[in-house]
C-alpha cells in the first residue's frame, strides 16, 4: 500500500493542481473558462500515456519479474512530479511552462500505467488461500490514500501561506515533497520478495516471449465487456477528485479549502472501509460485491450534483460522504475482478491493457464534464454522463459474469507448489508485498 500511495499522491496533487492553480500559472492569457479546460487538457494528457506505460511495465512484469518493474515505476513517477515542483511559470518562460508541464505529465503517465496494476497483481499473488481479495485491495487504498496525502499537504500549505504566496510559489512545495517521498517509497519497495506465481511460472517454463499477444486469446468480446465494466469507476473517480473541486469553487462559491476538507474526509472512509470490501469478496463472491458497488454508484451519482447544488453546507457533506461511502464497494475488487481472468504468465500485461484502457475515458471525464458544464450552464448533463458511464458498466458485468459462458479460471499454483518454488530461489514470502 505504501508504494501506491506515494504513486497516487503524485498524480492526484497534479489533479488537485489542475483544478486549483493551473489555469492561472501555465494559461493566464485565457479567460478563465478557456484556462480551466486547459489545465484539465493537461490532466488528461497524463492518462493518455498510461495505456504506454501499461503495455511497456506490463511486458517486462510478465518477463522478468513483478518486484524491478514496480520499482521503475516508482522513480519514474517520483523523478517527474519533483521535476513539476521546479517548472517555471508562463511569466518566466511563456509557451515553454505549459510544454515542459506536458511532457514531465506524460511521464507520469507511462509510470502510472506500470503502477496499479502491478501492485494488485503482486499482492493478490502473495495471498494465502481464501484472502485474494483482501490482499488485493491493499494496494487499491493507494488511490484514495494518495488522494489524503495530496490534499492534506495542499490544504496544510494553502492554509500557512498567504493567497499571493502561496498563488505565486507556494503551489510547487507538495510537489518538491515527492522526493522525499520518493526515498521512503524506494525503501519500501527493495524489501519485497518477487512474485510466488511468477518464480512458479518462470521455473515452470510457462514465461512467453509476447505476453500481450497470449492475453488477447481470451477474445474480442470478453476484452470489450471486461473495458466496459472497468470504465465507470474511473469516470466517476475523477469527477470526484477533480472537477468536484472547479465546480464547487467557481459555481458554487465554496471556498477551496472547504471543499479540500470534504474531499479528504470522504477520501478517509473510501480507504478506511476498502479491507472491508475485500473481506466480503472473499466470503460472498467477487463478481457480487463489484456489480453491487457499480449499483450503488449508479444511484449517487444521480443525487450527487443535485445535493451539491442546493448550496447547503449540510448537502455538500452528504454528496462527498456518500460517494466516499459507495466508491469503495467496487473499487476494492475491481483489480482482482479483472487480474483474475488472466493466467499468471500473462497477468500483468492482460490486465494492464484492460485497466489502462478504462482509465483513459476516466481522465478525461473531468475535460468532458467542464465543458458539459460550460454549454448548458449547469450540472444536469454532468449527471446524465455519469450515470450513463455506471449505466454501461453495470450491463458489461451483468453480461460479462451472468450470460457470457464462463471460461475456465487461471489456475493458481497450490500453496505448497509455491512453497517449493519460491524456497528453492531463495526467498520467502512476507507480507510487505501488500505494499
Amino acid at each position: 500500500m505504501v508504494g501506491t500511495t506515494l504513486e497516487w499522491y503524485d498524480f492526484m496533487l497534479y489533479g488537485t493542481a489542475s483544478a486549483l492553480i493551473f489555469s492561472k500559472q501555465f494559461f493566464p492569457t485565457l479567460s478563465p473558462a478557456a484556462g480551466t479546460l486547459a489545465a484539465f487538457s493537461t490532466f488528461a494528457v497524463g492518462f493518455g500515456a498510461r495505456p504506454l506505460g501499461g503495455l511497456i511495465f506490463g511486458h517486462f512484469g510478465d518477463r522478468i519479474g513483478r518486484r524491478s518493474t514496480l520499482i521503475a515505476s516508482l522513480l519514474l513517477m517520483g523523478l517527474a512530479s519533483t521535476a513539476i515542483g521546479l517548472v517555471p511559470n508562463y511569466a518566466s518562460i511563456g509557451v515553454w511552462a505549459p510544454v515542459l508541464l506536458v511532457a514531465l505529465r506524460l511521464i507520469q503517465g507511462v509510470g502510472l500505467g506500470g503502477e496499479g496494476t502491478g501492485a494488485v497483481v503482486l499482492s493478490m499473488e502473495y495471498a494465502p488461500p481464501g484472502l485474494r481479495n483482501r490482499y488485493a485491495s491493499y494496494p487499491q487504498m493507494g488511490t484514495p490514500g494518495g488522494l489524503i496525502l495530496a490534499n492534506a499537504i495542499f490544504l496544510g500549505v494553502s492554509a500557512l501561506l498567504p493567497e499571493s504566496a502561496f498563488l505565486e510559489w507556494g503551489w510547487r512545495i507538495p510537489f518538491l515533497l515527492s522526493a522525499v517521498l520518493l526515498l521512503v517509497g524506494l525503501l519500501v519497495r527493495v524489501g519485497i520478495e518477487e512474485s510466488p506465481d511468477f518464480i512458479a511460472a518462470r521455473t515452470r517454463g510457462e514465461v512467453v516471449a509476447f505476453p500481450l499477444r497470449e492475453s488477447l486469446r481470451l477474445g474480442p468480446i470478453r476484452l470489450l465487456l471486461i473495458l466496459g465494466a472497468a470504465v465507470a469507476t474511473g469516470v466517476v473517480v475523477y469527477l470526484f477528485m477533480a472537477f468536484t473541486l472547479t465546480y464547487g469553487v467557481k459555481d458554487l462559491g465554496l471556498s477551496r479549502n472547504y471543499l479540500l476538507l470534504a474531499v479528504i474526509v470522504a477520501a478517509v472512509l473510501w480507504c478506511a472501509s476498502m479491507p472491508l470490501w475485500g473481506a466480503l469478496g472473499d466470503r460472498f463472491g467477487t463478481r457480487w460485491i463489484f456489480a453491487i458497488g457499480l449499483g450503488a454508484l449508479l444511484v449517487w451519482c444521480a443525487v450527487y450534483f443535485p445535493l451539491l447544488d442546493t448550496g447547503s453546507r449540510a448537502a455538500v457533506w452528504v454528496a462527498l460522504l456518500g460517494m466516499g461511502v459507495v466508491l469503495p464497494i467496487g473499487h476494492s475488487v475491481g483489480g482482482i475482478i479483472i487480474a483474475d481472468l488472466f493466467p499468471a504468465n500473462v497477468r500483468y500485461s492482460g490486465a494492464s491493457l484492460v485497466v489502462q484502457a478504462s482509465i483513459v475515458v476516466g481522465g478525461f471525464a473531468p475535460l468532458i464534464a467542464t465543458a458539459l458544464w460550460e454549454s448548458s450552464g449547469g450540472s444536469g448533463w454532468v449527471t446524465l454522463f455519469a450515470v450513463g458511464t455506471c449505466a454501461v458498466s453495470l450491463l458489461a458485468t451483468i453480461a460479462l459474469f451472468w450470460l457470457l459462458p464462463q471460461p475456465p479460471m487461471p489456475s493458481a499454483p497450490t500453496s505448497a507448489a509455491v512453497s517449493r518454488v519460491v524456497t528453492s530461489s531463495g526467498g520467502q514470502p512476507h507480507t510487505t508485498a501488500k505494499s
